[in-house]
């Protein structure tokens, strides 16, 4: 054996002398020992404390951007309620959702705190896993923050809790103390909150629906959740009956004879009257987004400073009221009862949103219709698929780069080309225009140019345009040629979001209400509301002119005024929704009609503010206008800084009061009849001229008018007067 051989040998031996078995066990016991001795020591040293709950409940107060004082908050909606008075099996709802062990434990679950303890280190946020007794001295005695030591504490006094209590007194604290949403503490406030009955007359379903509601009380409220919230909270119900089943606390046969008890739609808390609750609301939402607890802002002591703007906010409420609510009967009128109005007006170059309108009172309607995604954007998402088109260099069928000079085929009910799914979409009124520019069919909001060219760019790409602008849940799209037409689901505050990002040149603008939030020594971070170059400005400055001509001679010419300005009108199927998105270069603002009758039920808003169909481009446009005018003082000289292709043209409709069966005099010779012949083989038909790259000259800009009696072109999208479906 040579001498490396040999030393090899002897460190070997040395390693395995001072890591044998019996030294990495003692050493594995002594640490165990001293932990035990560690933790014990913790045990004697912290007491149980005086209950907090109640005592650390502080006001939140709401301030405009300017300083003043828009609402206070705090008055708790709580009543302790004893457990004899709560439904046994309401009872073990609780138990089954939460803590199935319940009644055996010790008050601890050692593997859920470490695992909320580990996560909380390693920056993944709140975690589930303590049991019934650790919630309830999380609620009663220590506080919302996720903290190491707070988990430590709180393992520590439910060991002694679950000693000194019996488990029906831990179990009705937990139930009376626990925030389940809605501004409501404890069992008696949610059953009064969600059902309108006292906790005592609730079944084992809605019992069931309450414990559910513990694990994510804002995304579980079934009025306002999401399709995913809705399920989640669904399968939660599910599971908490089953788990009710299996520990024999409900009988198998009664189990699948349950049906999910759908909730009462909430109302305002006192002194949340009109905008205030809906502006207090949507503050709170962002902060919750933010990563702050609904059960955290909900305990008080927050300054909240909005980014609302007092004038504006007034001036909205106003504009509303005047082009909107002084026509309508709400009390006689059953129609005029369905009409519900939603807005959100956003600073292109801040993304804050300086006024917002939530529907005519939050104590009436409590869900607001600015930020309400369950109703279809209709045609103001076709600005969206000329972006898309635009930013990914986009051709038509027969190989021409599509911009607004492109010649389509705008005959009603035509076939798209080029598409797997079948597509063949009725333009307003079933008018065919023949061969129409893109900047034509922008203006009059022809659907079976746009359900084409979303074929051209492809709907994927659409897709990612609209989310990359700022839409939102992607997973209700629909990757369809009919997507042109806007069948998704969006609010205003979205479209808004996505308007202002082509307002600010391609770069993206997250709406943002909250200016600032403070509690004691902490603050919450502020949303970052200007992001990334998302689209390139060429292509939303193209957009933008092609806008500018949907306001001046198009189908948004209500919204003119003393200001430069582009938008778009929007008209839903069988008229249940009606818009107007529109921007200056200074202020960018979405405002929507729905129809929505007293059940919650979507209906149409035909023959309701006027005879016929409630387009965008009639009260909406009107709202928009009137508001505008208010915000921006009479008016404004500012125009828009655009960088576009030379080609870019705007194109005026021959006059704004055009009927539906008038020639467009715009429109390039065809070659061949549309009318009479088959369905075209490419996107369009490819006259001699003008071709794509033509400059068209530039028309005089006509004298605005806000002239009620002028009857836009039509709006184009969604349905008819007759509630024909358009696409």
């Amino acid at each position: 054996m040579g001498r490396a051989d040999t030393r090899r040998t002897k460190g070997g031996g040395r390693i395995r002398r001072l890591f044998t078995w019996k030294k990495l066990l003692g050493t594995f016991l002594a640490g165990c020992l001293l932990l035990m001795g560690a933790f014990y020591v913790v045990y004697l040293m912290v007491p149980v404390p005086s209950a907090n709950a109640q005592a650390t409940m502080q006001s939140n107060i709401y301030k405009y951007s300017n300083g003043r004082i828009l609402a206070r908050t705090g008055e708790i909606n709580r009543e302790i309620v004893g457990l004899e008075k709560i439904p046994r099996d309401v009872q073990n709802a609780f138990v089954a959702a939460e803590n199935k062990t319940f009644y055996k434990d010790n008050g601890v679950d050692i593997k859920g705190t470490v695992r909320g303890a580990l996560n909380t280190i390693t920056g993944k946020g709140k975690q589930g896993g303590s049991t019934i007794t650790q919630q309830y001295v999380k609620n009663y005695y220590l506080d919302q923050d996720q903290t190491v030591t707070r988990k430590l504490k709180e393992m520590v006094i439910a060991l002694k809790v679950d000693q000194n209590s019996t488990k029906s007194e831990i179990l009705a604290g937990y139930i009376n103390t626990s925030y389940y949403g809605r501004s409501a503490y404890g069992i008696q406030a949610a059953a009064q909150a969600y059902y309108g009955v006292d906790a005592a007359k609730l079944n084992v379903a809605q019992g069931a629906y309450l414990a559910s509601l513990l694990q994510a009380p804002n995304q579980y409220d079934w009025t306002s959740a999401t399709p995913t919230g809705r399920k989640l909270v669904e399968e939660r119900w599910n599971y908490t009956l089953d788990n009710m089943v299996e520990e024999g606390w409900l009988d198998a046969g009664k189990r699948v004879g349950l049906t999910f008890p759908v909730p009462q739609k909430p109302k305002a808390a006192p002194g949340m009257g009109g905008q205030t609750g809906y502006l207090v609301e949507a503050a709170n939402q962002e902060l919750m987004r933010q990563g702050i607890s609904e059960e955290d802002i909900k305990a008080g002591g927050w300054t909240i400073t909005l980014n609302i703007d007092e004038k504006k906010q007034k001036a909205l409420v106003k504009s509303v009221e005047e082009q909107l609510e002084a026509k309508l009967d709400r009390e006689k009128d059953k129609k005029d009862a369905t009409v519900q109005a939603g807005a959100t007006s956003v600073d292109p170059k801040t993304g804050r949103v300086l006024a917002m309108y939530g529907g005519i009172g939050a104590t009436e309607h409590w869900l607001s219709n600015a930020t309400r995604r369950d109703y279809q954007p209709a045609s103001t998402f076709k600005p969206i698929v000329l972006a898309s088109a635009l930013e990914n260099g986009a051709k038509t069928q027969d190989g021409r780069e599509i911009g607004l000079g492109t010649i389509y085929d705008g005959t009603s009910k035509r076939p798209v080309v080029g598409s797997d799914v079948p597509f063949s979409p009725e333009n307003e009124d079933n008018r065919s225009y023949g061969p129409v520019t893109v900047q034509k069919a922008t203006n009059s909001s022809i659907n079976s140019v746009y359900a084409q060219m979303i074929v051209d760019v492809g709907p994927d790409k659409v897709k990612k345009t609209a989310l990359d602008l700022g839409m939102k849940d992607g997973a209700d799209f629909g990757e369809r040629p009919a997507m042109s037409l806007g069948t998704m689901g969006a609010s205003t505050w979205d479209m808004a979001g996505a308007y202002a990002t082509l307002d600010n040149h391609g770069r993206k603008v997250t709406p943002t209400i909250v200016k600032s939030a403070e509690h004691k020594a902490r603050k919450a971070d502020p949303v970052k509301s200007i992001g990334e170059q998302v689209i390139t400005r060429e292509a939303a400055d193209t957009v933008t002119k092609a806008m500018t001509g949907v306001v001046r001679s198009g189908s948004g010419v209500r919204a003119a005024g003393d200001y430069a300005a582009a938008g778009k009108t929007g008209t839903s199927e069988n008229n249940r929704s009606a818009w107007f998105v529109g921007y200056t270069p200074e202020l960018v603002t979405a405002v929507a009609l729905f129809g929505e009758d007293a059940k919650g039920n979507q209906v149409t808003l035909t023959d309701t503010i006027n005879p016929g169909r409630a387009n965008g481009g009639r009260t909406p446009a009107q709202i928009w206008g009137a508001y505008t005018t208010r915000a921006l003082g009479g008016g404004s000289d500012k125009q828009f800084d655009l960088e576009t292709d030379d080609t870019a043209i705007v194109e005026p409709d021959p006059t704004p009061s055009q009927t539906s069966e008038s020639p467009d005099p715009t429109a390039p010779t065809p070659s061949g009849t549309p009318e009479s012949t088959p369905p075209p083989t490419s996107t369009a038909t490819t006259p001699p001229q003008p071709t794509d790259s033509a400059t068209f000259p530039t028309p005089p800009t006509p004298t605005r008018t806000t002239d009620p009696t002028i009857e836009p072109p039509a709006d184009g999208s969604g349905s008819n007067g007759n509630n024909r479906p358009q696409g």
